[in-house]
């Protein structure tokens, strides 16, 4: 897996809650998290009739307290396909057998998709051509030029 992520149990109101770490500052609750084990897609053989070890993951995140306003905004405004119009992202892992390790994969991806909605986009810094630059475009302009002239038919005064 790309970025590790953590799984963190926190007493909070004198109950122990089972948070996922995305930054150190976004802390999901894993009861904001829907996670629904499912039958997998494709080949698997006799197992794959009788074990549900596909995950199905849905994260509101229109409704979610545990985002800040920017990174809610953010997501929302993205135009990814896995997020529903009432604001629900949606996620499927089904790549490994076992139902563990798809469900690891899709918490990955949801820690890895808000994690890409927290960066800040670095402004793009317009420079100018340098001299030599402009010198060359404008030499092969006349070059250009000069070679259309001489295709020219030659009038005689």
């Amino acid at each position: 897996m790309r970025g590790a992520f953590s799984h963190i149990r926190r007493a909070c109101a004198g109950e122990i809650v089972d948070e996922l770490e995305v930054t150190e500052s976004i802390c999901i609750p894993l009861s904001e998290i829907d996670i629904k084990a499912v039958r997998s897609q494709g080949a698997g053989g006799q197992n794959v009739n009788k074990v549900a070890t596909a995950i199905h993951l849905r994260f509101d995140i229109r409704n979610s307290p545990s985002l800040p306003e920017s990174v809610r905004a953010k997501l929302l405004a993205s135009g990814d396909q896995r997020i529903s119009a009432s604001g629900v992202l949606n996620l499927k892992a089904q790549e490994s057998r076992s139902q563990d390790r798809n469900r690891q994969a899709a918490l990955q991806r949801l820690v890895d998709i808000i994690r890409a909605a927290t960066l800040k986009k670095k402004p793009r810094i317009p420079t100018r051509p340098g001299k030599q630059t402009k010198k060359k475009r404008l030499d092969a302009k006349s070059r250009r030029g000069n070679l259309k002239k001489s295709r020219q038919r030659v009038q005689d005064d």
